[in-house]
C-alpha cells in the first residue's frame, strides 16, 4: 500500500522526524516512530532519519492500464441564467490545444436543467469539442455538487478521459475536489498554464506557489485522470467555428440519483460587471502616487470605454474595494486591452494578467518586471502620461 514506512528493526525513537515534519504527520511512541493523519508525504521526515528507517512507498500502476485513458474532457458549467459560463469556452479552447498535443479527442460534460440544451451543445463544439456528453435533468437546477460529482464520475469511469479540467468558480472549487477524492486521484488547483511534456505527454500543471513566489509545475505519472482547475479569463475564448461537427451522446443522470439540499431562495447581489468579462481595462497599482488621482484613472477608463482594476497594495489601502483586484488573490482577466499604470508587476499580479492580448505599461522604473510581459512599453511619470493621454483623447473626442 503506498504510504508512509517505517522499518521497526531500523527506528531508534529519537524524535528528529517529528520536528521536521510541520504537520504533524508522524509521532513516536514507545521510542518507534508512526505515521499519522496528518501526514502529507512531503518527505521532510525521510530527509532528517539518521538511521534511514523512514520511507515513502508509492503505489505501482500498470503502465498498460495509464495507456487505457485517452482524450481531454472539460466540465461545462452552465449558469443559473441557462448559458455557458465562460470559463466553459475558455476551457474548451485549451482543451482542443492539449488534444492537438496528444492526438486525441476534445469531449465536453454538460449538465443541463433546461428542456432544449441543444444550443449550448453546438455552442461547445464550435469552439472545439468533439463530442458533447449531455445529461439534460431538472435534478440539476440547484446545481448540487454532490449530485453533479456523481455524475462526472460515473462518465469518467465510463470513458476514462486522461484529463478533466474545470473551471475555478465557486461551483467548480466544490465539485473538482470531491470527484479527485472519489476518483483516488490528484488535482492542481488555480492553474495559470497548461501543457503537455513533450517527452513524457503528462500534463504540466503550473500555479503560483508559497505566496506566489514562485511558479511551481506540477505533475500526476501514476493515477488517472490528470485534473486542473483554472480561473475564469486565464486563457483567452477561442472563436467559434459554426462549420465544426461533433456528436452530442446522452448522458443520463442516474436514476435514483437525488440531490439532499433544497434551493429555498436566491439572494441578488449588488456586485457590477465583472471584470473577467471586460474586453478593456485600466490596471492601477501604488504607481499612481496617492488616491487623489484615482480620479485621472476613471477618467481614462471612461475615455477608453474600459473598466477599472487594481492590484492587491490599494484594495489593502482602502482605496478600491476587493471586486477590483486582479491577480493571484483577485480574478483573472483576458482583455483584448490591458493598460498598466503604476504596476511595478509581482508575479502574483502577473499570474492574473496573462489571457491579456495587448498589454500597455506606463511605469517610471524602466526596470519594472510588467514590462516583460507588455506589448507596448512607457518609461515616465504615470500620472504626467496619463494626463497627457486624457487631454489628447478627450481632444480626439470632441473633434468627432
Amino acid at each position: 500500500m503506498a504510504g508512509l514506512v517505517v522499518d521497526a528493526a531500523r527506528c531508534v525513537g529519537c524524535g528528529r522526524c517529528v520536528r521536521a515534519c510541520g504537520n504533524a504527520g508522524i509521532e513516536v511512541r514507545d521510542r518507534l516512530a508512526y505515521p499519522t493523519d496528518g501526514c502529507l508525504l512531503c518527505g521532510a521526515c525521510v530527509d532528517a532519519c539518521p538511521v534511514g528507517a523512514i520511507a515513502i512507498e508509492h503505489s505501482q500502476v500498470d503502465a498498460a492500464d495509464l495507456a487505457s485513458w485517452h482524450d481531454v474532457w472539460v466540465f461545462a458549467q452552465v449558469e443559473r441564467e441557462g448559458g455557458l459560463a465562460p470559463v466553459a469556452i475558455e476551457l474548451v479552447g485549451k482543451a482542443r490545444e492539449l488534444a492537438c498535443a496528444r492526438g486525441c479527442r476534445v469531449v465536453a460534460l454538460l449538465a443541463a436543467a433546461e428542456s432544449e440544451p441543444g444550443a449550448l451543445a453546438s455552442t461547445l463544439i464550435a469552439c472545439g469539442a468533439d463530442e458533447v456528453r449531455l445529461a439534460r435533468d431538472e435534478r440539476f437546477a440547484s446545481a448540487d455538487p454532490e449530485l453533479l460529482a456523481g455524475w462526472v464520475c460515473a462518465e469518467v469511469r465510463a470513458g476514462r478521459p486522461e484529463i478533466v479540467l474545470f473551471g475555478a468558480t465557486p461551483l467548480g472549487r466544490e465539485l473538482a475536489p470531491r470527484v479527485a477524492v472519489t476518483l483516488q486521484t490528484g488535482l492542481t488547483a488555480d492553474c495559470t498554464v497548461l501543457a503537455i511534456d513533450p517527452q513524457t505527454g503528462l500534463l504540466q500543471q503550473t500555479r503560483p506557489a508559497f505566496g506566489g513566489n514562485l511558479m511551481a509545475t506540477i505533475v500526476c505519472p501514476t493515477h488517472r485522470p490528470q485534473m486542473a482547475t483554472v480561473r475564469p479569463g486565464v486563457f483567452a475564448a477561442p472563436e467559434p467555428d459554426p462549420s465544426r461537427m461533433g456528436a452530442v451522446v446522452a448522458a443520463p443522470l442516474a436514476p435514483g440519483a437525488a440531490s439532499r439540499v433544497r434551493l429555498r431562495a436566491l439572494a441578488p447581489t449588488s456586485v457590477g460587471a465583472s471584470l473577467v468579462q471586460a474586453r478593456r481595462l485600466v490596471v492601477v497599482g501604488r504607481g499612481i502616487g496617492s488616491q487623489k488621482n484615482l480620479p485621472l484613472m476613471r477618467r481614462l477608463a471612461e475615455l477608453l470605454g474600459a473598466q477599472l482594476g487594481c492590484t492587491r497594495p490599494l484594495v489593502e489601502a482602502g482605496w478600491l474595494d476587493y471586486p477590483h483586484q486582479i491577480g493571484q488573490t483577485g480574478v483573472s482577466v483576458a482583455p483584448e486591452l490591458l493598460v498598466s499604470v503604476g504596476v511595478s508587476g509581482a508575479v502574483q499580479h502577473l499570474a492574473g494578467i496573462g489571457g491579456a492580448k495587448t498589454v500597455i505599461a506606463i511605469n517610471e522604473d524602466a526596470g519594472a518586471p510588467i514590462f516583460g510581459a507588455a506589448h507596448y512599453r512607457v518609461v515616465g511619470d504615470a500620472i504626467a502620461v496619463v494626463r497627457a493621454l486624457v487631454e489628447r483623447l478627450e481632444a480626439d473626442a470632441a473633434a468627432r
